[in-house]
């Protein structure tokens, strides 16, 4: 970190105007660090369970993938976030096929 970085105030840190607002920020910001790491774990169990589907797809003689349940999925991400859900849920479909 540079000098110029440690003498920057929390105001000036945060982008915010005041040390009120910096102070309100920096604990948001750490509260979303902490949903953050939650989400990804969330995301590593949802990609843990999608494997074990797979494979029991696979082994009965199933494909990897189906196309009607991943419609399913998007529908919901879709209804719940509208455009961007659907964009989450694409993301997440990626990560989750294949990993058999």
């Amino acid at each position: 970190m540079t000098s110029t970085a440690l003498t920057k105030t929390a105001a000036e840190r945060t982008g915010a105007h005041t040390d009120e607002a910096a102070s309100l920020i920096g604990g948001a910001r750490t509260r979303i660090d902490a949903l953050d790491d939650r989400i990804i774990g969330l995301v590593q169990e949802r990609m843990a369970v999608s494997a074990v589907i797979q494979e029991a797809r696979i082994t009965s003689g199933g494909r990897r993938v189906n196309l009607s349940r991943e419609m399913d999925v998007l529908s919901h991400y879709s209804d719940a976030l509208g455009k961007p859900g659907t964009a989450l849920a694409m993301t997440l479909l990626e990560l989750c096929r294949g990993r058999v």
